[in-house]
């Protein structure tokens, strides 16, 4: 176990006229107009300012290899329908927590504005939602002085990047070498009074340093240490110091055998912020190939991206929205309600974009119209009976096996503002066997009433294209064939 280390005189006429000339002069140039943030806004707004930059941070092009899981770690299945059937269980599940998630901070929200002043309401204690391990992504970073690398779940819906340190109790396997922070001459625990920890949502009463963070994820998967700052590598194109990580000394859970998360969320102590980014942007590979990516950070857009407003739910920051009006088919559009798409006034509904989703969630009823859409235009593909193993349930599948060449509906995501992002059929479709049985790759959701619920584009959608999260102009943008 680790230790817990006078009155102005009034001016001239004259006077009053030179300095409202000059005030007027000046703001009339200024870039910005005034105005009105919330707090966490404002803590947002400051932690992407590069005035406030430290020296060691860049505006080059920093960038990380990105592999599939299963391409980098031995997965313990015998079959392939095991693993997708792991993979998608987790998919469900994750999806349930990012829902539960959002719903507790929007409850939160309110009952914070709904008491008096002077009545103290904590915040819930939220779960992150992992991307699952076997289908996940890994980024492969450098971390301290000298540098050792290290493969991490890059996940959009985590805030806090950690990884497994020296001493550990308990600790789980992986497959790098434990890290050990007392090699490290950049190593540096935080205090309690840090900006870093005090952005902590569990932190805000911390009173021993070193600063601490625990980190819980669904199935009783966590990670609790020291909150410090050190020097993380990006390969050979760069390096910044002082970036606030996770030491995990006490953790549970696989992980799938990787040193442990990359957190890309939307927070002042998600990675982007850490390292005071521009952008990242990603472009996923199928899950199941050998191939790998990259994983970039300060990198514009490609030219040629659809590019659509990146949206930021007021209520709980962590993730990245956009408006997605509908979804066309052959020419035939199944229209989304705006109720749905758009994140309503008490911070529900709106559709987010994850990168550790594989199925797309809908409400039930925009899901039905888009299945029943793809039936209609999908007859010369050979039936298949549905894949339906407790949780997972995908309805709408086809015997791909003799691998045909057409038959395949058109099929683009169409966002507010008419920005179309056209999809291929390896977009749509997700295998889930070896005999060649293929399902949609969308799903209806199936809690409670599901206008409150939010959607989620999962990362089957965003395969083959590179993925842009603009930060300075607020704008996703993506990008087909840019991997």
């Amino acid at each position: 176990m680790y230790m817990a280390r006078k009155a102005q005189r009034p001016f001239p006429s004259i006077n009053i006229f030179i300095i409202l000339f000059f005030f007027f002069f000046s703001f009339t140039l200024s870039p910005f107009s005034p105005q009105v943030v919330s707090a966490s806004a404002f803590k947002r707004l400051q932690l992407f300012s590069t005035e406030e930059a430290q020296p060691s941070s860049t505006s080059s092009v920093l960038s990380l290899s990105l592999h599939p899981h299963s391409s980098i770690i031995k997965l313990p299945y015998d079959n392939y329908s095991d693993l997708v059937l792991s993979r998608l269980a987790s998919d469900r599940a994750r999806a349930k927590l990012i829902n539960s998630n959002i719903e507790r901070a929007v409850s939160t929200f309110n009952r914070r504005h709904a008491v008096k002043p002077d009545v103290q309401v904590q915040p819930e204690d939220l779960k992150t939602p992992l991307t699952h391990s076997e289908g996940g992504y890994l980024a492969r970073i450098g971390v301290g002085q000298p540098v050792k690398e290290f493969h991490l779940i890059a996940d959009t819906g985590s805030q806090i990047t950690w990884l497994q340190c020296l001493p550990c109790d308990p600790c789980y396997e992986q497959s790098d070498p434990i890290f050990d922070p007392s090699g490290s001459s950049s190593f540096s625990p935080l205090s309690c009074a840090s900006q870093e920890c005090t952005s902590l949502e569990k932190n805000q009463n911390c009173k021993a340093d070193p600063c601490t963070y625990k980190a819980s994820y669904g199935d009783n998967f966590s990670s609790m240490g020291e909150f410090a700052t050190e020097t993380v590598s990006f390969g050979s194109s760069g390096s910044v110091d002082k970036v606030a990580i996770g030491c995990g000394h006490t953790n549970q859970g696989g992980f799938g055998g990787a040193a442990g998360i990359l957190g890309l969320g939307g927070t002042p102590v998600g990675f982007p912020s850490q390292i005071r980014a521009t952008s990242f942007s990603y472009c996923l590979v199928d899950m199941d190939s050998n191939s790998s990516s990259s994983l970039e950070f300060n990198s514009a857009p490609p030219g040629d991206s659809v590019l659509v407003p990146l949206i930021i739910n007021p209520r709980i920051e962590a993730y990245y929205y956009v408006e997605l009006t509908g979804v066309t088919i052959n020419g035939e559009k199944v229209s989304i309600p705006a109720s749905d798409y758009q994140i309503g006034e008490d911070g529900r509904g709106g559709i987010l974009v994850d990168s550790g989703t594989a199925i797309t969630e809908f409400p039930t009823q925009v899901y039905n119209s888009v299945r029943d859409t793809f039936v209609k235009y999908a007859r010369a593909l050979p039936p298949a009976s549905g894949f339906d193993y407790g949780p997972v349930k995908l309805d709408t599948c086809y015997d791909l096996s003799s691998e045909p060449t057409d038959g395949y509906p058109t099929m683009s995501f169409e966002f507010h503002g008419g920005k179309t992002l056209s999809l291929r059929p390896a977009n749509y479709l997700i295998r889930v066997d070896t005999s060649g049985k293929h399902c949609l790759a969308f799903t209806g959701s199936s809690e409670r009433v599901s206008s409150e619920r939010v959607s989620i584009i999962g990362n089957r959608q965003q395969q083959g294209m590179r993925v842009t999260y603009d930060l300075t102009n607020k704008l996703i943008g993506f990008s087909p064939n840019q991997c």
